[in-house]
């Protein structure tokens, strides 16, 4: 395999490498990013040009997890304003990305390859040429094509039947990026709080008032701010690194003219979370939480982030209006309901210190490390006020708990029969976790795992009886 670049980031702070697919229009992207996601998550179409943003998706191979990004057709020379904006989609992709899917189809070489293998050698990034439509052994000579600019190696696959995405895969992962286990360029004591919402929530005017003065370009227009920017705060006696994110808005709120900045900034913030401990999302106490919050609020708790919600402008409302406000939130983000909810004004610094203690709470459950004596004394008790319930027949039995990680909080449970455990009780256990030991704002992984059981009683007796058998047996032939 082919060395890797070695990336110091902490474990706990790890962003997942990022895995762009470019070609030409109709070579078969989508559908390659489809397969490679095992999930049909983009729009396939035989007309050219379907695919006007990127997709991403969150894929495993051999072990090794990455983002994969969907770009639309690479096609510059095009007088097409859409096409034009896709090509520079796509030097935005190549740019953010640390490793490139180039791929081309047996139709033969077209000036837009060769501009697109141009680009991609400029970019200095480890690349993987493929060829798709290879659907027979006796389409592989297709592939050679791409050999006469100059490429050390091609993949010949068919996307559309599972051909070669084997040895795709094992490519990709011959050169992902081996990200570092002894970090030494970043202070893990530091709390790092990625700022997240819709645009116009207030983000950038809450990082001016904690720094006290205006770094950030504040605007009554939203989508000021296009990348995340990291800033460092005192506060106290603590450390604080903020990173501020653009606005994620609703996709019907995003014109052709702004898409290609615009998904930019949703990679930008879906980075910006993966690095922090605590994600805050802004909200307009007075607009309410929406559905596209809730959902950015869901790209946090995918990536196990700490998590706070900040109801911003509450200066403008009574306590009535404020009450329902936060009911509102609650029942919109009602798949998290252990994440705190911090009414504030970024404008006045109203509840900007509840805001604090609630980011210090969430930082240390999501840090936290508990003993495995206390643990196992605290299962002990819920086993005995509710043992887990008999499921398809099978009655699992419960052993032990242990916390394998933190940062985030992860935990192992050894079990006679994992897959017997209900998933309402798996539930019933992590609540009763949060319970117990404050985790409060932290997604909490449990996971239940068998353990070899040694042999029952009644084998070891008859596995003893045969062996005095065997040996009595040759004893008389002896004698």
């Amino acid at each position: 395999m082919t060395d890797k670049k070695s990336v110091s980031i902490p474990a706990g702070l790890r962003g997942l490498p990022i895995v762009a697919i470019v070609g030409r229009p109709n070579v078969g992207k989508s559908t390659l990013f489809n397969r490679l996601a095992r999930q049909k998550a983009a729009i396939v179409h035989d007309e050219p040009g379907v695919t006007r943003d990127r997709h991403y998706a969150d894929c495993l191979a051999y072990g090794h997890p990455y983002t994969l990004i969907d770009t639309g057709g690479f096609d510059p020379d095009s007088d097409d304003p859409m096409q034009a904006g896709i090509a520079t989609h796509v030097r935005a992709a190549v740019k953010e990305a640390d490793v490139v899917v180039f791929l081309s189809d047996g139709a033969g070489l077209t000036s837009d390859d060769r501009a697109a293998v141009t680009l991609l050698r400029q970019a200095n990034k480890p690349v993987v040429y493929v060829a798709n439509k290879a659907d027979t052994k006796a389409l592989d000579a297709d592939a050679f094509e791409l050999y006469r600019l100059g490429v050390d190696k091609v993949l010949p696959i068919s996307a559309l039947h599972g051909r070669g995405i084997a040895e795709l895969e094992n490519a990709i992962v011959d050169v992902l990026p081996d990200w570092g286990e002894n970090p030494s360029d970043i202070d893990e004591s530091i709390t790092r709080v990625a700022i997240v919402g819709r645009p116009n929530a207030g983000k950038s005017s809450l990082l001016n008032r904690i720094l006290g003065e205006d770094r950030m370009l504040v605007d009554d227009r939203p989508g000021t701010t296009r990348d995340s920017i990291d800033a460092l705060a005192e506060r106290g006696d603590k450390k604080y690194i903020f990173i501020d994110t653009a606005g994620i808005r609703r996709k019907g709120k995003v014109t052709k003219a702004d898409d290609t900045v615009e998904s930019l900034s949703v990679l930008h913030a879906i980075r910006g979370m993966e690095r922090a401990h605590v994600v805050v999302l802004m909200c307009d106490a007075k607009d309410g939480v929406a559905e596209q919050d809730a959902k950015i609020l869901g790209l946090a708790q995918d990536r196990l982030r700490g998590m706070v919600i900040a109801l911003n402008k509450s200066d403008l409302m009574s306590t009535e209006e404020l009450k329902k406000a936060e009911e509102n939130a609650r029942d919109k983000i009602s798949f998290a309901p252990y994440v705190p909810v911090v009414r504030m004004s970024a404008k006045t610094g109203r509840g900007v210190s509840d805001l604090f203690r609630a980011i210090e709470d969430v930082k240390k459950g999501f840090t936290l490390r508990v003993g495995t004596g206390e643990l196992n004394r605290f299962f002990e008790e819920v086993l005995a006020t509710r043992p887990p319930p008999t499921m398809g027949g099978k009655a699992p039995r419960l052993y032990y708990i242990t916390q394998a990680e933190t940062a985030p909080p992860k935990f192992v449970v050894m079990a006679s029969a994992p897959e017997a455990v209900h998933f309402s009780y798996r539930r019933f256990v992590m609540n009763q976790l949060r319970k117990k030991f404050g985790f409060e704002g932290v997604p909490i992984n449990v996971f239940y795992k068998g353990r070899r059981r040694s042999k029952d009683r009644e084998q070891q007796v008859n596995e003893a009886k045969n062996k005095r058998r065997a040996k009595a047996s040759l004893n008389k032939r002896e004698d």
